[in-house]
């Protein structure tokens, strides 16, 4: 299926949140010139939960990046809702990274000296309209665990705090990058089932992208990507339960 006909399967009644249109971006100069992204053509909706397969090197880090503000295009368009994130300010940029998108890392940055509930705190402090960190860590199922310390608490615990974490300040939109990349695959579903339903619950647009190809059954939909552009995309008639994934 090629992307341009698979555009037609995207939910066109969802409210669109990215437009993605020919999204180019170029690191170096002459001979040392890396093209990371090649002409990227996307649209991704509200409440959507997308997987983004591909190979190391593909692209898909440095598209997440563009999604999230991190960083800028070399060329193309790339809106987020009525905001062109391609010519912002630093100072608008900030303030969508702040208010409007949440990011898992494959690894969990928590700080070492506060407990679980202290860690999603930081980010309620500066939000407009937070979850409660409590709410949030039982969102996630850690409700009994959110007065331990990152090192009393197991790996998928801690990704679990920082799903928690990125959700707290409400954001539209849920940036996962290799989520269970440093996880047995018993705790990786665990991750997993805390990501799906906080998309579940919250309608939080949520973009995971991995080069484990069996998570894409659990997407709406399934994006592949090589060399810097979109190779093909599909749409799953149903979702399937992370408890069911095995890698």
């Amino acid at each position: 299926m090629s992307p341009a006909a698979s555009t037609a399967d995207s939910p066109s009644n969802a409210e669109q949140v990215f437009r993605v249109r020919g999204l180019t971006k170029v690191y170096g100069e002459g001979d040392a010139q890396v093209r990371a992204l090649s002409g990227v053509d996307l649209d991704l909706h509200a409440g959507e939960l997308v997987v983004l397969l591909g190979p190391s090197g593909s692209g898909k880090t440095t598209l997440l990046n563009q999604l999230g503000g991190l960083d800028i295009p070399t060329a193309g368009e790339l809106r987020y809702r009525d905001i062109d994130l391609t010519h912002a300010t630093e100072e608008r940029l900030t303030l969508y990274r702040r208010e409007s998108v949440g990011f898992i890392f494959q690894f969990y940055n928590l700080i070492p000296s506060l407990t679980a509930r202290e860690n999603v705190a930081l980010i309620t402090e500066i939000a407009s309209h937070p979850l409660a960190p409590e709410e949030a860590l039982h969102l996630v199922g850690l409700g009994a665990r959110m007065d331990h310390f990152p090192a009393q608490l197991s790996g998928g615990e801690q990704q679990r705090v920082a799903i928690a974490r990125a959700i707290a300040k409400r954001p539209q939109v849920l940036l996962c990058d290799e989520p269970t990349g440093a996880l047995d695959v018993k705790t990786g579903i665990v991750v997993l089932e805390a990501i799906e339903r906080v998309n579940r619950e919250l309608g939080t647009l949520t973009v995971i992208i991995t080069h484990n190809a069996v998570m894409a059954d659990m997407a709406d939909r399934v994006i592949h990507f090589m060399d810097g552009k979109v190779l093909d995309q599909r749409c799953n008639s149903t979702r399937v339960a992370p408890s069911t994934l095995r890698w």
